[in-house]
């Protein structure tokens, strides 16, 4: 069989399984590749050629819009490939790309795909330091960037070659100028499936970003766990909300929907504004829907009242989803939405499937495919307590080939037969499981095991709380207590009223133990891909219990007299 025949095999078998998640259990077992495989030419151009149907997109905050055929983006990559390859882009070349959500950015990674190159996203976010280690550690042959970022590589040295979006810059190749080019050949497989495909740099929440390979199997096929996740099926129009540059935006901006054949759709916009990504949602049609926490917490304080549309499926995925959340969004729109947990060194690992029982809270249960065992970290057995692992013996096709220019960190987390993730988490006795937190961030308060999320799952059930981080802070007493750095609601003021009406909340939610003693109305420190780091706010209550004191605007508990007994 061919390459295209063998994954869309695969692929079938999960799209005939939605709504049985045992079955798909049984029965799914990733494809095996011969000599070659590329997923740009052996399924996305196996796909498009001949394809009339939008496979992206792309809305701009004043309305005007563009759609893209499935084969546009074929013939259109095909050109960017011509292009690059006659201005030196060769198999297994470095290529960092910079670039917003335009269409240069899908045609540019189907056309490095198709040469065989290795992709390096970046967010445009970037500063220069951080660009720099980029291009130096990731080791970048080319650069793709938008004009408005070329200045930024003017101080960073190397021999690499540049190419210009949306413009002309000294120096630079003018990316535009592959659009002039006359029947572009086509392209077939030059890769094989242990081939090197992405190289992505991790979030960096706890530690110095990670540089995480991927290979021609990887993240493409792989991300066969995360369709059968979003629900995703031929000919839905589907959106997520995430910045380029980010694994995530790879997961459900690319590889899942194209997976599907689905339309990929993209509301670009400068400053948030629910009710208007709401509107888009109603006009466009919009089939499935995945969003980070951050983005739904925000929805459920709009207005909901004008119903979900045309929207069948609803996730999320990125960072914990908080019950109250589930329970807004069902209300409202008589929708669940479904949380999913995966990596960027990985795909979809966990998460509630399409028409299966779902505990609120829970992240679900294991992916078809997906090894997943629970591993106390101290005595090292599997259990139902423990870090999060996947079982090496059984090697998922969805899993990293490592952290490149890293050995030490690659072997402590493949270490003892397993992949470390480096979760926490519970399983029930139906097999869901839930987070509990990094193994960073989860602490002891009085001998006592406490799951930041926990705590801050039932902090934002107040009305008054948007966000919410809670971390240890020193206490000479019980070794440490709860804090919770609270992020206010429109409408409330920081102040002792407030503090003492969130206080008063978490007393009556949480047992004794868990309470939040002390609370700092402050804006939450987080990665440029917006997940908090809470690695900050804990270093930042050392520092100040070493000095002897507490942060200003700090309120505790034992400030108020009416919360005892």
């Amino acid at each position: 069989m061919t390459s295209t025949t063998v994954f869309r095999d695969a692929r079938d078998l999960l799209l005939g399984l939605y709504g049985d998640y045992d079955r798909a259990l049984a029965s799914f077992s990733w494809p095996s590749f011969g000599e070659s495989f590329n997923w740009a030419t052996d399924w996305f151009d196996a796909i498009a050629r001949g394809n009339d149907r939008t496979a992206l997109w792309i809305v701009e905050e004043d309305g005007s819009e563009r759609r893209y055929s499935f084969d546009e983006m074929a013939r259109r990559s095909d050109q960017v490939a011509t292009w690059l390859e006659s201005n030196g882009v060769g198999k297994g070349d470095h290529v960092l790309m910079m670039l917003g959500n335009q269409v240069e950015l899908w045609e540019s990674m189907l056309a490095v795909m198709k040469l065989g190159a290795v992709i390096m996203p970046a967010t445009t976010a970037l500063g220069g330091a951080d660009l720099a280690d980029r291009v130096v550690r990731g080791g970048a042959r080319h650069v793709i960037a938008n004009a408005a970022d070329t200045a930024k590589f003017a101080a960073i040295e190397g021999d690499y070659g540049r190419v210009c979006v949306g413009g002309a810059a000294g120096g630079w190749l003018r990316y535009a100028d592959a659009y002039e080019v006359a029947g572009p050949r086509s392209f077939e497989a030059r890769t094989r499936p242990g081939d090197p495909l992405l190289l992505y740099f991790t979030s960096g929440t706890t530690s110095r970003p990670k540089l995480v390979g991927h290979t021609q199997v990887s993240y493409p096929v792989g991300h066969l766990t995360t369709m059968y996740f979003i629900g995703l099926r031929p000919g839905d129009v589907h959106l997520n909300i995430s910045s380029p540059g980010w694994a995530k935006h790879a997961w459900s901006c690319f590889f899942a929907p194209w997976n599907a054949e689905a339309t990929v759709f993209v509301y670009n916009y400068s400053r948030f504004d629910a009710a208007a990504l709401l509107g888009r949602m109603r006009q466009a049609g919009i089939t499935t829907f995945c969003a980070p926490p951050t983005v739904w917490r925000m929805l459920i304080q709009a207005d909901l009242s004008g119903g979900p549309g045309t929207l069948r499926e609803a996730v999320a995925a990125g960072e914990p989803l908080n019950p109250e959340v589930i329970a807004r969004v069902q209300e409202a729109w008589g929708l669940t939405v479904r949380d999913g947990y995966g990596q960027t060194e990985t795909t979809a690992l966990v998460a509630n499937t399409p028409g299966a029982p779902l505990t609120p809270g829970s992240m679900g249960r294991p992916l078809p495919g997906v090894p997943v065992v629970i591993v106390d970290p101290v005595t090292g057995r599997r259990g139902d307590e423990g870090e999060i692992c996947l079982d090496l013996a059984a090697r998922p096709a969805n899993l990293m080939t490592g952290y490149l220019g890293d050995p030490a960190r690659h072997e402590e987390v493949m270490a003892d037969g397993l992949y470390h993730t480096g979760d926490v988490a519970v399983r029930d006795a139906d097999g869901h499981i839930t987070f509990v937190g990094r193994t960073d961030d989860v602490f002891k308060a009085s001998d006592y095991k406490i799951s930041p999320f926990e705590l801050e799952s039932v902090l934002i059930e107040h009305p008054a709380v948007a966000e919410a981080a809670v971390v240890p802070a020193p206490d000479p007493i019980r070794l440490a207590v709860p804090k919770a750095y609270v992020v206010l609601a429109a409408g409330w003021e920081p102040g002792r009223e407030t503090a003492a009406a969130i206080l008063r909340h978490a007393r009556e939610n949480l047992a004794p133990y868990q309470r939040v003693r002390r609370i700092e109305f402050a804006d939450l420190p987080k990665t440029i891909s917006g997940k908090i780091r809470r690695v900050e706010l804990r270093a930042r209550e050392n520092d100040v219990a070493g000095a002897g004191g507490s942060p200003e605007g700090e309120w505790r508990d034992d400030q108020f007299p009416e919360l005892r007994g």
